[in-house]
């Protein structure tokens, strides 16, 4: 059997993951298996059963080993996760102890095991179902077998607890004894058919959790329509557990209609009442903002934010609910260049959100939608839904603004672009709001500088008309964004901080955006109190409208795949972001003086 250990283990992962192993990946499961089985045997445990390779639910990682088995006392399921290491030394790197070294090991530091294994406990107690109190029935260990202390002495420095508990070579009968105080000598069948069986879905735990953190923050308050909203989906949970069916609801309005709070708040109730529900978006800015507001205090919480493309290999209503905020989003396929051969389908994307829960909510901006194969509308969502036997509610949010902005100013936005009818319209005022024409970007940034130190958010946008450089981490961002004298950076393209500049993700909600322009990618799917808008040369005023000339813009989303009149929708509705973040007040500027001339006449009636 050990002889061909290798050969089998490969065999299953190429039949169940569709990924063909490497030589060193074999070969090292032929050097550690044996090691832990005879360990087993050793301990009085051998008929425990092992589990190799197990997949971790609601992401792409596995676990070496999970020993399924009862424990001695309780004769309750019981497991324990081994992360196997053949390491016969490691350090810490630059005094990290959550980082290590290890010597002849390509691809720089690496996480300490004993992180890398109770992130592994903590996503099988948080998503599997039949895991009922993960605190009594989960342990981590990770097991360097080839290890004797003085070469590995650092990996001590980080303390062990119930998760995570670190065993080498010279503390073999220590391990043989933690495996005996979790694991009785009895048959581990029922307990690992019970672990492979098991829903994925959010954990009671998991959901205790979150609905504390959601619903004790007080700014999400529901109003008239977004309380009929929430009310409409509670409704259908209801009805699709008592009836036994599907129903969609779809939620749309325009920036600042509280769809978001909508979401969070059906999230933390849904989660309140033991209903698994998770938040999807397909903005990588948008999640990570999302995550860092839900799951500000509790860590565990962020993995409630997923992305539209998780759910490809989802069984059929394997959640209660699947909110997909920023619906607008979705896109043909969720196929892309990093997703792995086996799982490369024309399935569309809005197909597999609409299958993965019994109640699939979207929540949407029809004028958000700025990329190619973005098809995230109200008809096409209500199409999908239909032909799969469905039942569909739709909302308005028309109207319904929770903290400033205008909805006058909408109808002006929305007119003066050609997305609504009777064309462009002098600004008749409102409030509260301001909207003015500045004469430069220097007096625009000059203008709405103050506000930052009145303690208020603002942040300059552009239309993706000039270069973007690559981002050095270990530079300055480059002023890419040229006019005149005039230049400044767009936001920082990495995912870290620079000492200038916040990660793309935090671009507009963090201190230091303010110093660089925003692209559409950046901004979508956030407010701040004051916006400044350049509007660049791919849409100008000609002959008494604005008109698109897609041969200015820089973006390479735009210069390949559309045609004409796609390419005029995608940068209109890329300006109708840009125009609708601002929730007090808005500057234009535009770089093309017909434009500029025309936009002044509207705003300040004057030419």
């Amino acid at each position: 059997m050990e002889a061909e250990l290798g050969k089998l283990i490969s065999e299953h992962v190429r039949h169940t993951f569709k990924y063909t192993p490497g030589p060193a990946e074999v070969r090292s499961w032929e050097r550690s298996i044996p090691t832990l089985a005879n360990d087993l045997v050793d301990a009085g445990l051998g008929e425990v059963e092992m589990l190799i390779e197990y997949k971790l639910p609601m992401c792409s990682k596995r676990a070496d080993v999970v020993l399924a088995g009862q424990h001695p006392e309780t004769d309750e399921p019981s497991y324990v996760v081994v992360e196997l290491k053949q390491w016969s030394e490691a350090e810490s790197w630059e005094d990290d102890p959550a980082m290590v070294l290890v010597p002849n090991q390509p691809g720089g530091p690496k996480l300490h095991p004993l992180l890398q294994v109770r992130g592994y406990c903590d996503q099988i107690g948080d998503f599997v179902a039949s895991i009922e109190d993960p605190a009594k029935q989960l342990r981590g260990a990770a097991y360097l077998h080839n290890a004797h202390e003085p070469a590995v002495r650092d990996l001590f420095d980080l303390p062990p607890d119930d998760q995570g508990r670190l065993f080498t070579a010279q503390r073999r009968g220590d391990f043989l004894d933690f495996l005996r105080s979790r694991l009785a000598p009895r048959s581990g069948a029922e307990a690992a058919d019970r672990l492979l069986s098991g829903r994925i879905r959010p954990s009671r735990q998991l959901m205790k959790v979150a609905a504390a953190e959601v619903r004790e923050r007080s700014q999400f308050t529901l109003l008239d329509d977004q309380k009929a909203a929430f009310q409409t989906v509670m409704h259908a949970v209801q009805r699709a557990h008592e009836d036994d069916r599907k129903t969609a609801v779809i939620i749309s309005g325009g920036p600042g209609s509280g769809k978001s709070v909508i979401a969070l708040s059906l999230l933390g109730e849904l989660s309140r009442n033991g209903t698994s529900a998770l938040h999807a978006t397909g903005s990588k800015a948008f999640t990570t903002t999302m995550r860092r507001v839900a799951g500000h205090r509790q860590p565990r919480v962020k993995k409630m934010f997923l992305y539209f493309n998780s759910f490809m290999t989802s069984s059929p209503n394997q959640f209660d609910v699947l909110i997909c905020d920023e619906a607008h989003r979705i896109r043909e396929t969720s196929v892309n260049r990093y997703t792995r051969r086996e799982l490369r389908t024309d399935r569309p994307q809005v197909d597999e959100l609409l299958a993965a829960a019994r109640v699939p909510v979207f929540l949407l901006d029809e004028h958000q939608v700025v990329r190619p194969g973005e098809m995230g509308t109200v008809e096409t969502i209500r199409e999908h839904a239909r032909a799969r036997g469905m039942e569909v509610h739709e909302i308005s949010l028309a109207g319904q603004f929770r903290c400033g902005g205008s909805a006058r100013y909408e109808d002006w936005v929305l007119r003066l672009l050609g997305l609504a009818p009777d064309g462009p319209v002098p600004w008749e005022g409102d409030e509260a709001f301001e909207l003015g024409v500045a004469s430069s970007p220097s007096e625009m940034e000059d203008l709405l500088r103050p506000a930052l130190d009145r303690g208020e958010s603002a942040r300059l946008s552009a239309g993706y008309c000039w270069p973007w450089s690559k981002a050095d981490k270990n530079g300055p961002l480059a002023d890419d964004v040229r006019i005149g004298d005039w230049a400044r950076p767009w936001n920082s393209r990495l995912d870290t901080w620079l000492p200038d500049a916040p990660p793309s993700a935090l671009w507009a909600t963090e201190e230091g955006g303010f110093n660089q322009v925003g692209c559409v990618y950046t901004a979508q799917g956030f407010e701040y109190d004051w916006s400044g808008v350049i509007l660049g040369p791919d849409l100008v005023f000609r002959e008494g409208r604005l008109v698109v000339d897609r041969k200015a813009s820089r973006d390479p989303e735009l210069l390949r795949k559309p045609t004409d009149q796609e390419a005029d929708s995608l940068i209109r509705n890329t300006y109708k972001v840009l125009l609708t973040r601002g929730m007090r007040g808005t500057l234009l500027y535009s770089t093309d003086p017909e434009t500029q001339g025309f936009l002044t006449s509207l705003v300040h009636g004057t030419g």
